[in-house]
């Protein structure tokens, strides 16, 4: 099977930082390839991948500013990539809202992952592409939806890129965008209660420097709250594997959280507060604790050491989000929709997640 993968123009595939889609992409990709498929990934030329990577604009481009030409560039490129994607692949799988229209004009399957939290005004648009095969990537996300072919795939990383440490040293984490409803100001406080060292890694975009300014610059001294900056792989190795525990204090309904289970690769449990897909993901006493405050946050990081065992961590990160597991459900889907050719031939498939390669 010959599966077209198309990325955004903006970031590139895997990313350097930030990027949680395009590493979902990459992930896919290769692991697509391990299991005998053809990929065509259509990303900026600045990825870098083990498959054919095809491209239209040369560069990234991040942060984006809100620029009405990024996103007619957006469009430019993800209609360029469909064109050629029809001449040579079997399934074209789109990542994002531009990538839909296209698909009245073709009569090769389509399948569309899901990547964003829930927002009414683009579930009514989902409405209109019936014949599209929409993923979601948690339960959660999925309950808010009403496409007529759905189904959860959860995320998968390649775990053999994250260093697994048992010997942890005595700090706490935070990785993610350092914006509000991400909570490292949450993760702050939850440091202090509990007398814990913190370490922060994020990016800060413009549209979020004040927040940063105000909740998080006069907090950091360099020693007890630090920030360390953006993390790349190696980074992210480095600050997750020796952490104590990853501290997850979101304030939104969060889609899926590719940090947790990157934490989880390195044997790091995860300490979060409620929210969308946060229970679908950690595991209590097993992969970490889901807190209902921040005062439990901070006696679950006083004691973590003695709660959660590493190895069970990294085991529970192998069992449930490898990405062998998420391609083999992808391979799943794919081929139930190429073998059908009908949307009504899979009437009664969605929630199902298929075979898995755990």
């Amino acid at each position: 099977m010959i599966i077209g993968l198309i990325a955004s123009p903006f970031v590139e595939v895997p990313p350097k930082r930030y990027g949680g889609t395009e590493l979902f992409i990459a992930n896919l990709a290769v692991e697509l390839t391990n299991l005998g498929h053809q990929v065509v990934v259509y990303a900026n030329g600045e990825s870098n991948l083990p498959v054919e990577v095809r491209s239209l604009y040369p560069q990234s481009l991040w942060p984006l500013t809100g620029e009405f030409s990024e996103t007619l560039k957006d469009i430019n490129h993800t209609a360029w990539a469909i064109r050629d994607a029809i001449e040579d692949c079997d399934v074209i799988h789109v990542n994002n809202v531009h990538g839909l229209p296209p698909s009245r004009f073709c009569r090769i399957p389509f399948v569309y992952t899901v990547h964003h939290d829930h927002d009414q005004a683009l579930s009514e648009f989902y409405s209109y592409y019936p014949d599209v095969h929409f993923v979601t990537i948690s339960n959660f996300q999925q309950r808010l939806e009403e496409m007529p072919s759905l189904r959860t795939i959860h995320h998968g990383i390649d775990l053999s890129l994250y260093q697994f440490r048992e010997k942890k040293q005595q700090y706490l984490s935070f990785l993610g965008r350092i914006a509000p409803f991400k909570g490292p100001h949450l993760a702050i406080r939850a440091a202090r209660k509990c007398g814990i060292p913190l370490k922060i890694a994020g990016e800060v975009q413009p549209l979020f420097q004040p927040y940063f300014d105000a909740e998080v610059k006069p907090h950091l001294d360099g020693k007890f709250i630090e920030y360390v900056g953006e993390a790349d792989l190696e980074a992210k190795n480095e600050l997750l594997g020796n952490s104590l525990a990853l501290l997850f204090p979101i304030e939104w309904d969060e889609p899926f959280g590719l940090v947790m289970i990157e934490a989880m690769a390195c044997g790091t449990p995860v300490l979060a507060l409620p929210g969308g897909a946060v229970s679908e993901v950690v595991c209590d006493g097993v992969s970490g604790y889901v807190c209902t405050s921040l005062d439990e946050m901070a006696n679950y990081a006083a004691n973590i050491q003695t709660l959660v065992r590493p190895n069970a961590v990294r085991e529970y990160a192998e069992l449930h989000f490898s990405a062998e597991r998420m391609a083999a459900e992808y391979v799943y889907l794919y081929n139930q929709i190429c073998e059908t050719g009908s949307l009504q031939m899979l009437e009664g498939t969605a929630g199902s997640e298929g075979p898995t390669a755990a």
